[in-house]
């Protein structure tokens, strides 16, 4: 008999999370579904009454954090799979963000993973097992103008992670980072805080425009299965991109900067370091 395993997934009321959330339930599974509005998550607690805990959470509040971990224990008397998802997107360039932007984002999208990982592990390692999901970034193998800040909230996960995983994983808990692609998720919409522009990146904004198109990506619930099979491996990847599409760009990323190195070797070689 196959016992289900309990998720804890942050973000957890639109976009990926709610995809992650519900092929989870589909599965059989339990979850406790974090968010800070958790109302969209209504039709689903009434489906899945006895497999699904709504948690309010703003991932931001560390203490907020360690009390919402504890009670999704005290719910299900375990947890498996945790999700890091909660995230936002800070639209502008460099110049234009304000210190109170920049920190409540990387606030959210940094430190709110962060103060989930440091709760989740001492649960973890009393049972022996578990696994921790990351959700960063394709977007990780470069910055980008005007997503700088979304990408360096990325980055510092995704390091951080790395550092995690060999941390813990003598304890049975593994670490994946999920580099996602690109998503339908509402990142572009509600989950956006934008600056004010300033006239001189006018030209590069347009550029940026025609660039990036209209096209909003597919439904997050076609990463859902990758995400289901990814929880069920034994032996897991450190770190995983997830989208077809998405692998090709960063492969090709990969390359281009491997060029640059090799252009400016000679340069590099003159010191001794």
């Amino acid at each position: 008999m196959t016992t289900a395993k309990v998720w804890f997934i942050t973000g957890a009321s639109r976009g990926l999370g709610r995809a992650f959330a519900e092929a989870a339930l589909t599965a059989g599974d339990c979850v406790v579904a974090a968010a800070r509005n958790v109302e969209p998550l209504v039709d689903l607690a009434g489906a899945y009454p006895d497999a699904l805990v709504r948690l309010p959470l703003d991932v931001s509040d560390r203490q907020a954090v360690f009390d919402g971990v504890d009670r999704a224990v005290a719910a299900f008397g375990r947890l498996d799979v945790v999700v890091n998802n909660a995230g936002g997107l800070l639209y502008g360039m460099v110049e234009e963000a304000t210190e109170e932007q920049i920190r409540t984002h990387l606030d959210v999208n940094f430190f709110g993973a962060v103060w989930v990982a440091q709760a989740v592990l001492p649960h973890l390692r009393a049972q022996g097992s578990g696994r921790i999901l990351q959700v960063t970034s394709m977007g990780t193998a470069g910055g980008m103008a005007s997503v700088g800040f979304y990408g360096a909230g990325k980055v510092a996960l995704d390091s951080v992670s790395e550092a995690l995983a060999m941390e813990v994983e003598r304890f049975g808990i593994k670490v994946t980072i999920v580099q996602m692609g690109g998503y339908d998720t509402g990142l572009f919409t509600k989950g956006t805080t934008e600056t004010e522009a300033l006239p001189h990146y006018g030209p590069l904004r347009a550029e940026l425009a025609e660039m990036w198109g209209e096209e909003t990506g597919p439904a997050p619930s076609t990463a859902a299965p990758v995400i289901m099979e990814l929880a069920a491996l034994p032996e897991p990847p450190r770190r995983l991109i997830v989208g077809g599409r998405s692998y090709d760009q960063v492969q090709e990323l990969d390359r281009a900067r491997a060029e640059l190195y090799q252009a400016w070797e000679e340069l590099s070689r003159k010191a001794p370091g």
